[in-house]
């Protein structure tokens, strides 16, 4: 019987939060980074999930070591507001080697269709290494709306969500070809770098 091959691939999922990190309340951001990866992708998948506080450097060092292991993709959630305590776009971009100001723009565009105060959120994707780091809003249902996009009742795609751009851009900086199951979001690639299904 022949099956198509995935890539496997290694993905950072790091929640950021002094309370949470502290045991003050359950963390909702990782088991909802798990969950909707799981989902969407048809590759196997190794998850290094890591629970920190909102400290720039233990933030930026934490990104750094997932890179440095082997993710292909690192997702983060938390601490991209204004308040004081937030950081991580601060300590994203010093550990970035490229910025990719585009998926902000976007995950903003997708929030302020929920909420004025999506202006407030300073999210931003950088490329260290060959490897693709995007920080994404606190609450689970934003995740999956900035991962996902917006959808009407048929199902058409209103809004474009910002995964269908994360596996080519993977693709763009060496890493593994990640392929998607389309009823969740389906991966937009040029003609050309569409790779024929493999057998195992």
């Amino acid at each position: 019987m022949n099956e198509t091959a995935h890539d496997p691939v290694k993905i950072g999922i790091v929640s950021i939060s002094d309370r949470a990190s502290s045991g003050v309340y359950e963390d909702k951001g990782l088991p909802a980074l798990q969950e909707w990866l799981t989902r969407a992708l048809q590759n196997p998948i190794t998850f290094e999930p890591r629970l920190i506080p909102d400290e720039q450097d233990t933030i930026s060092a934490t990104l750094v070591a997932l890179v440095n292991e082997g993710c292909s993709l690192v997702l983060t959630t938390g601490g991209t507001g204004p308040a004081l305590r937030d950081v991580t776009p601060e300590a994203t971009l010093a550990v970035a080697h490229k910025e990719m100001p585009g998926f902000g723009e976007q995950m903003r565009q997708i929030s302020l269709r929920f909420v004025p105060t999506a202006i407030l959120s300073r999210q931003v994707a950088v490329v260290r290494d060959q490897s693709l780091i995007i920080n994404l809003p606190g609450q689970p249902k934003a995740i999956a709306e900035t991962l996902e996009g917006l959808k009407d009742a048929a199902g058409q795609q209103l809004v474009p969500g910002i995964f269908a751009a994360v596996p080519y851009c993977i693709d763009l900086i060496g890493g593994p070809y990640l392929e998607t199951h389309d009823a969740v979001c389906k991966a937009f690639r040029p003609k050309n770098a569409v790779r024929q299904p493999r057998s195992a």
